[in-house]
């Protein structure tokens, strides 16, 4: 097995063999990862709608709602926390472009009857290329700082059913996740 510089086989690179599909443009014509040209792209205005869960019990639930929690408003501080992900995507994804956001906002909803909290996220640009990475950046940077809030209440909270919702813009249009085929949350 083959190592690498640290000397340790479990981390070894693995050469990716040369690939001729245009469909994976993150990979150049060797199999390496690349950056993707947006240069010649249109600018059109884009918005990407995410969402995702975090199941808790009831009695925490309930806390949050009563507003009975160690570390304050934690709706609020994740609201904020899933909107500085939004801003910081390009430079946590390797190969997402930094990207001038024109809003980011993420809301926060209590589902007493699951009991869970929904973050859904909703960013906009204009440019060159989607903020489908952003949102769902945005949405899972607010449910890790809900479980950071509350885990002196529960370590038990599962986050859960993170996904795209739909998207706008650019030149494949408008796309929206099929509730009715989806098991998902």
């Amino acid at each position: 097995m083959a190592s690498c510089a640290s000397g340790s086989p479990r981390f070894a690179a693995k050469r990716v063999p040369a690939v001729s599909d245009p469909g994976l443009a993150h990979l150049d014509e060797r199999g390496a990862a690349r950056m993707v040209d947006v240069g010649s792209k249109a600018e059109s205005r884009r918005t990407a709608v995410a969402t995702g869960r975090l199941l808790l019990s009831a009695a925490t639930l309930a806390r949050v709602g009563t507003g009975d929690t160690p570390k304050g408003d934690v709706l609020a501080v994740a609201r904020v926390a899933g909107i500085q992900a939004a801003k910081q995507t390009g430079a946590l994804i390797p190969l997402c472009h930094p990207l001038a956001l024109t809003s980011a906002s993420v809301d926060i909803t209590i589902e007493p009857e699951t009991p869970a909290m929904r973050a859904t996220a909703t960013v906009t640009t204009i440019g060159p290329t989607g903020v489908e990475m952003e949102a769902l950046t945005a949405v899972s940077v607010a449910l890790l700082t809900l479980y950071d809030m509350l885990k002196g209440i529960e370590r038990g909270m599962v986050i859960d059913g993170i996904g795209l919702v739909a998207k706008e813009g650019g030149s494949r249009g408008p796309w929206a996740r099929d509730e009715a085929a989806s098991s998902r949350p």
